[in-house]
């Protein structure tokens, strides 16, 4: 729903418990009671609130430049475009020592041939870094298990010695630690990404396959030798019996792990076939996701020697007080690939994200966009960057969150095969409805427990009086 006076620019309105939101294109927002809403919506509003609404930038004077162009360099940082390319995931190999019956990738086993880069396509990788025009690059090593080829990880870091800024994010189930693998982990600019699957048990029956008690030792092993700051953990949990909240937090945070990122099963690889139930969540899963950040709530502020967070609940949260400022890739709003970060795999193959390399090799649909040797700057890349914004939808026009939210195409096409499906009837959208709607209530609580933490996750170096505007 929109609404618009005679001054103000055009808000979209969504109804929570509390009043009524109300959000203009730039972002800007406010929780107003029903009165006002009608006064608004009468444009009868007395000159104080006119003036109230005008100081939030929600009233523009078309005779005042500045405060045009404020609204318009506000709706243009909003809808920031992707830069030049800094940002590769790579997949030196498809050969994983797991079997998990969830995995995404659909990996192949630890001894089959064929499966790591060839020379050729190792060239034309070195050759894609060599030719970017950026002084920082990020690159994240996935697989299969990416330290099955620690010859692979160190020339490809080697070769980024030219750039001022580099990171670079080793993927991997913690099975084999070398002192190769070992050596590379030892550098400032390397950063471990791991799966602990919420409780202790839980990991031990999703993670099957040989070894998977060397994964604990392992991270312990790690946490101790670097401190928590150089590993993230995600777990991923089944939607129809996650783990207890409070053994997923204790289990994290034994390690020294504050983030944590809770995933349902997600629609790809060998789940698509393991899991069929994961194409969709219900409210089950949305109900046990809000206990899980209340209880983080309670325990931040029952212990303040460390802030605990859900990791997609923050980056949502300040999606609402920064629009535009993250490139998380599903809230950007346009989302273009094969612009600034691509997927070079196994084979050479470019995809425009991780969850497309997954469909091809589920043998659901290519969605390729080139090979490392040719490039990437195709038909197919033009084709589905006509569906990357949620600019102009019909639904999403007249949403309230809009400004917040973002279009993942590839994600329509995993769940649904077509991507011109009603936003209101995708996974996509009701998953953001949900953690929007939920994110809007705290941020206008008055419990200094609920204040606490969001004012941690926003990076507030204070206990703010209130988050959100309110007005009566």
């Amino acid at each position: 729903m929109t609404v618009s006076c005679r001054t103000a620019q055009p808000m979209k309105v969504r109804a929570l418990d509390e009043g009524s939101l109300f959000v203009n294109d730039t972002g800007r927002f406010f929780l107003a009671s029903d009165a006002f809403a009608q006064r608004l919506h009468d444009d009868a509003l007395s000159q104080a609130e006119t003036d109230e609404l005008r100081l939030q930038g929600n009233i523009i004077d078309p005779d005042d430049d500045f405060s045009l162009h404020s609204h318009a360099y506000g709706i243009a940082e909003r809808l920031g475009g992707a830069n030049s390319l800094d940002y590769l995931i790579l997949v030196p190999t498809l050969r994983c020592n797991l079997d998990c019956s969830y995995c995404q990738v659909s990996r192949a086993g630890v001894n089959q041939r064929g499966f790591d880069w060839s020379d050729e396509t190792l060239g034309g990788v070195l050759r894609s870094i060599d030719e970017l025009a950026t002084d920082s690059i990020k690159i994240e090593f996935q697989g299969g298990e990416p330290t099955l080829r620690p010859d692979l990880l160190r020339t490809i870091i080697e070769r980024c010695e030219r750039f001022a800024h580099k990171q670079f994010v080793i993927c991997t189930n913690l099975q084999n630690l070398s002192a190769d693998v070992l050596s590379i982990f030892d550098r400032d600019d390397v950063y471990i990404s791991t799966s602990l699957d919420g409780s202790i048990a839980m990991h031990r029956m999703q993670r099957t396959g040989p070894l998977t008690d060397a994964f604990l030792d392992n991270l312990s092993s790690l946490t101790a030798r670097y401190g928590p700051g150089k590993i993230s953990a995600l777990p991923t949990l089944d939607p129809r019996a996650p783990a207890d909240i409070d053994e997923i937090i204790d289990t994290f945070s034994a390690f020294g792990l504050t983030s944590i990122f809770l995933r349902p099963i997600n629609f790809q690889g060998f789940a698509r076939k393991r899991h069929k139930q994961s194409r969709e969540q219900d409210e089950g899963w949305r109900s046990y996701y809000e206990r899980f950040v209340r209880r983080i709530i309670e325990r931040n502020w029952l212990d303040k020697s460390s802030v605990l967070e859900e990791s997609y609940f923050s980056i949502c949260l300040r999606r609402v007080f920064q629009p535009g400022a993250d490139r998380h890739v599903d809230l950007r709003n346009p989302n273009p690939v094969g612009v600034d970060y691509v997927v070079i795999d196994y084979d050479g193959t470019v995809y425009p994200t991780d969850e497309a390399r997954m469909l091809a090799r589920s043998g659901v649909i290519d969605l390729s966009i080139g090979d490392v040797q040719t490039g990437w700057n195709t038909p197919e890349r033009l084709a589905l960057n006509e569906a990357s914004t949620n600019q102009f939808d019909p639904s999403c026009t007249v949403c309230a969150y809009q400004p917040f939210c973002g279009r993942d195409l590839i994600d329509d096409l995993a769940r649904y095969g077509r991507v011109d499906i009603e936003r209101t009837e995708t996974e996509f959208c009701r998953k953001h409805l949900h953690i929007f709607d939920f994110v809007f209530e705290p941020i206008y609580s008055q419990d200094p427990a609920v204040r606490y933490s969001l004012a941690m996750w926003l990076r507030l170096p204070a206990i703010p009086e209130q988050l959100g505007v309110r007005i009566s």
